[in-house]
């Protein structure tokens, strides 16, 4: 194991800032393939653990009851941008179940696309829960609530049925931790957050990629691989990555400086967590592992633009 993954940002060749990254890359079974930094720090998931959240949506039956496709079985695992082909999915999807924006418990936000948030501000309307990034994976929750018969209010609490029988227990089976003698933080869109080692998440990340053809978890990476544009959208990541990495290697980011990934085609997953929090450095490292497992080109560095659109330096990994 080495020191943390360094990513450096320069400007007039000088390195301004320098991101510390803890990240690793295990196997089916746990084993450690590759680490840097600390591998069994305590993390927050954050938005980098939806498909594993998303699996009781396919497992309770909840998913073909309600006939759902790709495009919405990508939306529950999403992180996207609030634009149209995004809000007016979810927005289908809420009428099919009978229910509207209103019921989603994660909260109104202006869209995280710069060109949907200028539409819906000159528009003089404002934005609903279905604009909020996480609306797909709240969606996804009423509509195992829908198909279970279970009480919608209150079910981002950690006691509701919903997290206590089926969210939970999904994460501690997937990435193989106890979580009963712990107390969850809250997350962004109000759902309970668990801190887990970073080897565990990668190992969630590595479990799904290795279950069988069919199973709900290949259902839900097969449905982002085929609907990347649904996971986030236009200039993100998650969307280019996911489009352009080779053996089946699909991506998901976190808030706070969180990727993960499997590599279905090498057994591997991946977790890595910035220090700092930067999203820019998570981006530039998950590139560079995802290139160093052979599923990616040797990235080039990303520019850094000023608000003329001149270059003005770059994102790099350093060495």
């Amino acid at each position: 194991m080495s020191g943390p993954l360094l990513v450096e940002v320069t400007r007039a060749g000088l390195v301004e800032s320098l991101h510390e990254v803890d990240a690793v890359v295990v196997d089916t079974s746990g084993r450690i393939v590759e680490a840097w930094g600390d591998a069994s720090r305590p993390v927050m998931p954050r938005s980098a653990i939806k498909p594993i959240q998303a699996l009781p949506l396919l497992s309770t039956g909840a998913a073909d009851a309600f006939h759902l496709t790709d495009v919405e079985l990508a939306l529950a695992c999403a992180s996207h941008g609030g634009e149209p082909a995004h809000v007016d999915a979810v927005a289908g999807w809420l009428e099919r179940l009978g229910l509207d924006a209103a019921d989603l418990a994660c909260g109104a936000q202006v869209p995280m696309n710069a060109s949907a948030a200028a539409a819906v501000a000159a528009a003089g309307t404002d934005a609903t829960a279905a604009y909020n990034n996480c609306s797909g994976k709240h969606t996804g929750f009423l509509t195992v609530l829908r198909h279970l018969g279970l009480a919608l209010d209150g079910y981002v609490d950690p006691t509701h049925p919903l997290q206590a029988d089926h969210i939970t227990p999904s994460i501690e089976r997937t990435c193989g931790v106890d979580l009963a003698a712990a107390h969850p933080g809250v997350d962004g869109c109000g759902i309970p957050v668990w801190s887990m080692p970073l080897d565990r998440l990668a190992r969630g990340w590595a479990t799904i990629g290795g279950e069988p053809e069919g199973s709900p978890a290949q259902r839900l990476l097969s449905a982002m691989r085929n609907e990347p544009f649904l996971v986030a959208g236009s200039s993100r990541a998650c969307t280019r990555l996911i489009r352009t990495a080779t053996g089946g290697t699909v991506v998901k980011t976190g808030a706070e400086g969180v990727f993960c990934a499997v590599l279905p085609a090498d057994g591997y997953g991946l977790a890595l967590k910035v220090r700092d929090g930067a999203g820019r450095a998570a981006e530039a490292a998950v590139e560079w592992i995802l290139a160093r497992c052979g599923r990616l080109p040797d990235p080039m560095p990303s520019p850094l633009v000023n608000h003329a659109g001149l270059q003005v330096g770059e994102v790099r990994v350093a060495g």
